[in-house]
């Protein structure tokens, strides 16, 4: 068995952190494309935007399964084979124009992005506890929103200059070239391996799911990520087809909407000492605020600086809200493991293909106007959990006071 060195921690450090905004970008990266993609496919708008569903479904339920498999057989040769199966899932792709192909390899990309997130979330886990494991795990989100800043401006460049298939070389060569540095410096981080037994997973999964704040703060991060998707799925077409520019257009509103989102985190990094629920409730009240102002503002103007407002006010309170709740959960249940982490990131995912879906097949998003309503709906939703779930942790203590009053009394 290869396991780390000593030697190479701090670089295998790195290459976990760098490997967890993967997900990002097999997401944004072809996101100028999907125009482009629409029309070389001969297929409609829907069914090109499957491909960001596909991905989002296959990459959320497998999370739920890997964690086990983590943790009974390991983590850095299963991340091997993961980085493996992404980058040839990517060249396929890349040379194809075959749609069933596409939503297949996009499929394996799903799974082969579930492995490889787990793995290196796991990692942490693994190796820190404590206030260092508080710190990393506060990093994800903000890592994270790396993709979302960098993955859609170059695949802008790429869809202008080289077309759609060149997005797709892209990821495949990323794949590769991580493969070759994790098996350079990687290695095993595992302590003691756990027989893989279905009935103790599902009772671990039984156990955090039946906690109710963890479960409404699955919830909450499916909702706030879900803010950003209805915006992934929609901005090509809104940009390119109503208004007239270029990808590189849409590129460079998503490295935007990408640093929105990073500017939430940090600010949520930075104020991680305040009350958890009253700097999230804050932020949810703030943000359904100015998306009612923006509906309001965009029935008489509306243009690509207003669809700007409506990203960076918007998203930053997005990411900052996701940057706190996603610390939260992943340290819930931290001595769960690679369970704890595939259902946490798994949960959200499926939340967020599930909100996302329904929003855009509910609303037909053709107009800013049309796209604050769907922000409105996902923020209403968040202000509603937060405040239910404060609720209920209100309710769970007086509910602890009671039962010492009665004990004191019968003493």
């Amino acid at each position: 068995m290869k396991t780390l060195k000593e030697s190479n921690k701090a670089v295998s450090t790195v290459l976990a952190l760098a490997l967890i905004p993967i997900t990002g970008f097999a997401l944004d990266v072809f996101i100028p494309s999907l125009p482009a993609m629409s029309a070389r496919l001969h297929a409609t708008p829907e069914a090109v935007q499957l491909c960001i569903s596909i991905f989002l479904a296959t990459y959320g339920v497998s999370q739920l399964l890997v964690g086990g498999l983590l943790d009974s057989y390991g983590r850095f040769w299963p991340n091997i084979f993961a980085l493996a199966g992404f980058s040839v899932a990517s060249f396929v792709i890349a040379n194809t124009e075959s749609l069933q192909m596409i939503y297949a390899m996009r499929a394996v990309q799903g799974v082969m992005s579930a492995v490889i997130v787990v793995s290196k979330r796991s990692f942490f886990f693994d190796l820190f506890e404590g206030e260092k494991l508080k710190h990393y795990t506060s990093l994800f989100s903000v890592i994270w929103s790396a993709a979302p800043i960098i993955a859609p401006f170059l695949g802008g460049y790429l869809q202008t200059h080289f077309g759609w298939q060149s997005n797709f070389y892209f990821l495949g060569f990323f794949g590769l070239a991580f493969l070759v540095l994790e098996l350079v410096f990687s290695g095993e981080t595992i302590a003691s391996k756990a027989p893989l037994r279905l009935t103790t997973i599902g009772n671990a999964y039984r156990s955090m799911l039946g906690t109710r704040d963890f479960t409404s703060g699955l919830l909450i991060l499916g909702l706030s990520y879900a803010v950003l998707m209805i915006y992934n799925m929609s901005s090509p077409f809104l940009i390119e087809e109503v208004m007239h520019y270029p990808a590189t257009v849409t590129g460079n509103c998503s490295m935007i909407s990408g640093l929105a989102m990073l500017g939430g985190s940090l600010l949520s990094k930075a104020l991680i000492s305040k009350p958890f629920y009253k700097r999230l409730f804050t932020a949810a009240v703030v943000q359904l605020t100015v998306s009612g102002a923006l509906i309001l503002l965009t029935l008489q103007f509306h243009n690509l600086y207003t669809l700007m407002v409506y990203v960076i006010l918007l998203h930053s309170a997005s990411g900052f809200i996701f940057n706190g709740m996603l610390a939260y959960c992943l340290t819930r249940f931290s001595q769960f493991g690679g369970l704890a982490s595939g259902l946490t990131g798994g949960g959200y995912i499926l939340s967020t293909s599930v909100f996302s879906y329904i929003v855009v097949k509910t609303i037909r998003i053709d107009s800013q106007v049309w796209l604050g309503a769907g922000y409105a709906v996902l923020i209403l939703a968040v202000l509603t959990l937060i405040i239910r779930t404060k609720w209920m942790e209100r309710g769970a203590k007086n509910e602890v006071l009671e039962e010492r009053d009665v004990t004191l009394i019968m003493e």
